[in-house]
């Protein structure tokens, strides 16, 4: 039997106001899985909340951090030892540290057969994804703990209507657990984690190129991405952008957005866009120091895309639904910021930052509907405001409730 029920938990987040709960979407289907498969691995970017979310998850279980010399000399030297050690269960947090781990691993959960034995976390996602793909196939479940959702937050903090706070602020828990400034914690960030992260992974020989690189990738925020012209303006080679974007994306910094693949005979963009999983990052590295800032600011629309693009990311992962998401635009100018696909079922999307409705918000939607013959249920818009809105046109969601569009797009 395995040793703990199925339940949605809560972790506690200690601020200098009260004992404050937040929800974390994950801890339902994580239990669930815990209860099936020998080992769950959680991997996710830096300070996203791994390891208290594992701690709160599976209490009981002892914990390990590979992070620590000591402990990480123990794994190496005696691998089988190390693991035997922890006969109920273990969280083992930075696993991809020792990755000789992996295959004692392989070896102990086939002998044993038990369930949720062993909860694997770390940050550097391809790393923990070639070891499980390679090591682990078949007895693992990875899933991916990104930053803070706008319900997990609205969970247990007021969210102000005005998107520019919260898109300013940032969605990282440290930030909420110690109720701590964007400007002081962002900078600490970027330096401890983003860039010591690369420098583990590959030898960057002009440290200033990379953070200019960064710079770079906020500034083209909601922009196709050109890894030679970008490559051109720093000063690097090619091979050199595509290495740097591929360690962004495993660690759960960017995304690439894809263009839609049906062109419906029109000549398509091929390029991607660039976003980011959190736009208290983009604020920092463009230099924008408060919410105000940022409402006067002109990628103001941009980083409300790169918003609502990974909201709606959190909760597909979140959720564990398998809706794409995609942008579509052809050579003639028209496009549509967010293409949501769903099995055989597309919904079409466009995102304003506006906090007042206009009609011709719709153009590009009544354009694609026109191309396509899509019903107006296909056709969505979320902008700048609050309330949810049904137009004849299309429906209408506020930037809060983001994450509605995607559950609409299931085919009941």
């Amino acid at each position: 039997m395995f040793p703990f029920r199925i339940f949605v938990i809560n972790l506690y987040v200690l601020t200098t106001a009260n004992l404050t709960m937040i929800t974390r979407g994950l801890s339902k289907i994580i239990l669930s899985k815990a209860a099936q498969m020998p080992v769950v691995a959680i991997t996710g970017p830096r300070q996203s909340g791994k390891t208290t979310f594992a701690k709160a998850l599976f209490p009981k279980y002892d914990y390990v951090n590979l992070e620590f010399p000591d402990t990480r000399a123990q794994a190496i030297d005696d691998p089988r030892l190390f693991l035997t050690t922890y006969k109920n269960g273990v969280v083992i947090d930075e696993i991809q540290r020792v990755p000789e781990l992996f295959s004692y691993i392989q070896g102990i959960v086939d002998e044993t057969g038990k369930a949720g034995n062993f909860i694997l976390t770390g940050s550097q996602n391809f790393l923990l994804l070639e070891q499980i793909s390679q090591t682990l196939a078949g007895r693992a479940a990875l899933f991916h703990l990104l930053s803070f959702s706008i319900t997990e937050i609205a969970s247990a903090f007021p969210i102000a209507d005005n998107f520019a706070k919260y898109a300013f602020t940032g969605t990282y828990p440290r930030i909420y657990d110690k109720q701590l400034q964007p400007t002081d914690w962002y900078p600490w960030y970027i330096s401890s984690y983003i860039e010591r992260d690369v420098r583990q992974i590959i030898s960057v020989k002009d440290l200033y190129k990379f953070q200019t690189f960064l710079k770079i990738c906020a500034g083209r925020v909601g922009q196709l991405f050109n890894a030679s012209l970008i490559a051109n303006e720093i000063g690097v080679n090619y091979k050199t952008i595509q290495s740097w974007i591929s360690i962004l994306e495993a660690g759960f910094i960017i995304f690439l957005l894809q263009p839609f693949h049906k062109n419906y005979n029109k000549r398509l963009t091929k390029s991607p866009k660039i976003y980011f999983y959190d736009t208290g990052l983009i604020c920092s590295l463009l230099g924008i120091r408060s919410a105000d800032e940022l409402n006067f600011h002109y990628l103001k629309g941009e980083i409300f895309e790169s918003l609502i693009f990974s909201e709606m990311k959190k909760h597909i992962v979140n959720t564990n639904n398998h809706s794409g998401l995609y942008f579509w635009q052809d050579n003639a100018g028209h496009e549509i910021d967010c293409i949501i696909e769903t099995g055989s079922h597309v919904t079409a999307l466009e995102i304003k930052s506006s906090t007042t409705m206009n009609s011709d918000f719709f153009k590009n939607l009544r354009y694609w509907q026109n191309l396509t013959g899509c019903s107006t249920d296909q056709l969505t818009l979320v902008y700048g405001g609050t309330e949810n809105q049904q137009w004849s046109k299309g429906r209408v969601f506020g930037w809060k409730n983001a994450n509605q569009v995607i559950k609409m797009n299931i085919v009941k």
